[in-house]
């Protein structure tokens, strides 16, 4: 049977359920009913990849408790996460950062600062710190000896994207030119209409996958700036504070915290002091 043609039984609602418990639970992200279309969606082209012909067989292999069940729930994990981003995404973070956090920590004699994207999909948030690091180091010569840039996601789709870092060149159209020129490369072939981060920039990245429902996190030094954002939405209240509170085990004393614009930690009682746009910074 040509399974791309094949009319795929639509998702069930006790299936779906099963899948949001599944990932609540394990992930963390809630999965309300609106969602249910865009899941079986996504689901359908592993069901087609796997050559199943139901959503019920399709959950008997991913729970089955066998190796290529493990395997296929990462797959199942990375096919449902929305990953949604772009080079300097929410700019007034990047302003902040330029403007009075670094020239803050230059005061203070940091010589390597060090920065966590945490939850950094397909890449462009930890390559804009770079690039927003380098271009400071370049124009205030002395004031930092190095610094490095830690990339954690959930999803290893989205790390293989980040680190092979390759991108529309459509993406650094808004770029500065100068930016585009120290930081880009484009491809040799004009019809691929691809760029790609330079081997510099690119080095200074790390990329790690991480679970935010584990229950520690394998960090293994303080991080001086956190850049959190467009995560805390896919989470319950009290889920959002329990993965702040872990987070911010790896921030130092007075170093920063960035969440997305529509992100809120009211009322929550963390050491955590509001110092812009849902941009705080630790006591």
């Amino acid at each position: 049977m040509n399974l791309e043609m094949m009319i795929l039984p639509e998702l069930s609602d006790s299936q779906f359920a099963r899948i949001a418990s599944f990932i609540q639970t394990n992930v963390g992200i809630k999965m309300p009913e609106e969602k249910h279309k865009m899941v079986q969606s996504r689901l359908t082209s592993r069901i087609k990849a796997l050559h199943f012909t139901t959503f019920d067989e399709y959950l008997e292999f991913v729970f089955s408790n066998t190796p290529q069940g493990q395997e296929e729930i990462a797959k199942m994990i990375n096919a449902i996460t929305t990953n949604l981003t772009n080079f300097f995404r929410e700019k007034p973070h990047f302003d902040y950062l330029k403007s009075t956090v670094l020239p803050e920590f230059a005061k203070k004699d940091l010589h390597h600062v060090e920065f966590w994207s945490a939850g950094c999909s397909s890449g462009q948030e930890p390559y804009t710190l770079a690039i927003v690091m380098s271009e400071f180091m370049r124009k205030h010569p002395g004031k930092f000896r190095d610094f490095s840039v830690l990339a954690t996601d959930i999803s290893s789709r989205m790390l293989d994207k980040a680190i092979d870092a390759v991108y529309p060149i459509n993406e650094i159209d808004s770029l500065p030119f100068d930016l585009k020129k120290r930081y880009f490369l484009k491809s040799r072939n004009e019809k691929d209409k691809l760029c790609r981060v330079n081997k510099t920039t690119r080095d200074k990245i790390s990329f790690k996958r991480l679970n935010f429902m584990d229950e520690t996190y394998p960090i293994s030094s303080p991080k001086n700036v956190i850049f959190c954002r467009n995560v805390l939405i896919y989470f319950d209240k009290k889920t959002q504070e329990k993965v702040i509170r872990k987070i911010i085990e790896h921030l130092t004393p007075g170093g920063y915290l960035f969440l997305g614009h529509s992100e809120t930690i009211f009322g929550m009682d963390l050491p955590l002091t509001n110092v812009g746009p849902t941009t705080f910074k630790k006591e």
